[in-house]
């Protein structure tokens, strides 16, 4: 394979499939994994082994971006990890906000990966009068009637929901209007937005009905 086919400056994500954008996290996390225990060097065969993926499959994924092999070597982790990085978008950081510190919300602000991949949370807001003005995992939370404020000042581009489903639509209208360009929606409802915005739904339930259904007719494949 060569290293030396150029690689675009942007990519239109209506041209690659969601699923491939799924997989390079995957590869992503893998190569970061490999990093770490000393790993210099990997192939596509290597890498689909530890994924589950055929080589082919990986070749494919990553031939939308561009070509990151080298004859005789295969992948450098190391540089993999960078191109991948860069086409994902968190080669830079990602300021992020949340509405909603319930549980759910409570326990994303504990995670410690978010930062580590490039997004941190900045602020928090909830219609709990009694939680504005605490701080959670470092967190200050505001009332929403603070949002379009916080969203300019803290130049805030991705917002998180972690409400629920009855209150997620206008929360999205919220973000919306404050300016926010992308959303995560954790609540359990297909949101309506203008299609300059970005979104991706995160429905638990879903994931785990997908396991369910994985195990359940796990026979019939055998």
């Amino acid at each position: 394979m060569s290293a030396n086919k150029p690689r675009p400056e942007r990519i239109d994500p209506q041209l690659v499939p969601k699923v491939v954008v799924s997989r390079l996290s995957l590869y992503l996390r893998e190569l970061q994994h490999l990093v770490r225990d000393g790993r210099a060097t990997i192939s596509s065969s290597q890498l689909g082994q530890l994924l589950g993926f055929t080589d082919a499959q990986v070749r494919k994924d990553l031939a939308y971006f561009g070509h990151f092999g080298h004859p005789g070597i295969g992948y450098r982790c190391d540089e993999l990890i960078t191109e991948i990085r860069r086409i994902l978008g968190t080669d830079r950081e990602w300021i992020v906000t949340m509405v909603g510190v319930g549980n759910l919300g409570r326990a994303l602000l504990r995670y410690k990966g978010f930062a580590a991949q490039g997004f941190r949370i900045v602020a928090a807001f909830d219609a709990d009068t009694r939680l504005v003005g605490a701080s959670i995992e470092g967190i200050p939370v505001y009332a929403l009637d603070r949002l379009r404020e916080m969203v300019r000042q803290q130049r805030i581009q991705i917002g998180l929901i972690t409400v629920p489903a009855a209150g997620a639509q206008q929360v999205a209208d919220q973000l919306v209007a404050a300016g926010i360009a992308g959303i995560v929606n954790f609540a359990p409802v297909t949101l309506s937005l203008p299609p300059q915005v970005r979104v991706v739904g995160v429905d638990l339930t879903t994931e785990l009905e997908q396991i369910a259904f994985a195990v359940a007719n796990r026979a019939a494949s055998r």
